[in-house]
């Protein structure tokens, strides 16, 4: 009998528990209650690609064999590293040879300068230098002879001394030209010896590559693209009317073609001009960090709407009760009774979802329900109702 009395206690304590925890479930403070409005529709859906945050695709500056490849599509460079190099021998060997034409063009300008400086200061001199042991009769026919001619108008020493300097000064200047005719071809070869040298102009990885070591590529090929992919967007050509929805800085949902996968992205670049084909304006939408997949992954880009209509709501994804086979809902009565509602669901966005059916503009709902919520309970305590956050 004692036994009998002793287990009635213990099942009385357990549904008084029961009693208290229902009690305190239905007098909790959830999480408020949501004013459902009309939510904004018209929104589209436009197609896109994701692209690298930066991207070049480098091409052969001039013609030749492919000496190296610095790696394979998804291989790391750090700026300035050499991707693709061409052979150079050739342009090697002109360079040599332009090196002797620029030393011999330097031997011929300073004879010229030294003939100019003799000239200068020893007008004439070189014809007593041509007649080895006859000093006087050169000196005779500088001092006598010519002087002489001068004056019977034979000739003019003051304008035969300005011809030679005229002379000794034109050999100056064309030993100079050469010399910077080869030094003006150096540098251009030594700028073909830099463009046989394909570097990476950021540090990114190669997305694809066109060449392998061993070919011949002419000016202009194209040799491996190149891209920045540490930081991802989406390209979309959207329709012109749809364009003055967006604005820099706007977030939208983007669906990438893994998994599916559902992201944010922010507008990053809205292109100013149509193309006067498709009517269409490319917009580049920025993805968060680390997203899956890489460039050349379709996407779809959902567009937000400007219309509302009373016949489309959207709620807080944490409005729907957790648990159980079918969407619901905790819908709120004017006396505070609740009443849980099945729901058809439609497309999140932006922890949002939108309700197909079984929601109407007015309704009151209690977000952040309990799983075990049921009809009937009633809900005291809760603020004022808020309300749903519009879509454009």
């Amino acid at each position: 009998m004692k036994m009998i009395m002793n287990r009635t206690s213990v099942f009385l304590t357990a549904l008084l528990i029961a009693v208290l925890t229902f009690a305190a479930t239905s007098q909790a403070q959830f999480g408020g209650i949501i004013q459902v409005e009309a939510a904004a529709v018209g929104g589209q859906t436009v197609s896109g690609t994701v692209v690298p945050f930066r991207d070049v695709t480098l091409t052969a500056q001039i013609g030749g064999r492919i000496v190296e490849v610095g790696g394979s599509e998804g291989d790391f460079f750090e700026r300035d590293e050499v991707l693709v190099a061409i052979s150079d021998e050739r342009l090697l060997a002109q360079r040599r040879q332009v090196l002797a034409e620029m030393r011999s063009a330097e031997a011929a300008m300073r004879e010229a300068q030294v003939q100019y400086g003799r000239e200068v200061a020893a007008p004439r001199s070189r014809d007593i230098g041509q007649m080895p042991g006859m000093g006087i009769p050169g000196m005779f026919d500088q001092l006598i002879t010519r002087p002489a001619g001068a004056i019977a108008g034979l000739g003019d020493p003051a304008l035969e001394r300005q011809v030679d300097l005229y002379t000794r000064g034109v050999g100056v200047d064309q030993a100079a030209s050469r010399w910077q005719q080869a030094r003006s071809r150096l540098d251009e070869i030594d700028s073909g010896i830099r463009d046989t040298r394909s570097v990476a102009p950021f540090s990114g990885v190669i997305l694809r590559k066109y060449v392998e070591e061993g070919d011949t590529v002419q000016p202009g090929m194209p040799l491996v693209d190149f891209g920045h992919v540490e930081f991802l967007r989406v390209e979309s050509d959207v329709p012109a009317r749809l364009v003055g929805r967006l604005d820099i800085g706007d977030m939208v949902r983007v669906t990438l073609d893994v998994g599916p996968t559902e992201v944010d992205a922010r507008v990053a670049q809205i292109f100013p001009i149509a193309d006067p084909q498709r009517h269409t304006v490319t917009v580049k939408f920025d993805l968060p960090r680390g997203v899956p997949g890489g460039p050349g992954m379709y996407a779809d880009v959902h567009l937000p709407g400007t219309e509302v209509s009373d016949s489309v709501v959207r709620i807080p994804l944490s409005a729907v009760v957790p648990g159980g086979a079918l969407p619901r809902v905790a819908v709120v009565g004017p006396d505070g009774t609740i009443r849980v509602r099945m729901v058809r669901l439609g497309a999140v966005q932006n922890d949002m979802i939108t309700v197909l059916s079984g929601l109407e503009v007015g309704d009151r709902i209690l977000d952040n329900p309990p799983a075990n919520i049921r009809s009937g309970e009633r809900v005291n305590g809760i603020d004022a109702p808020r309300t749903t956050p519009r879509f454009r």
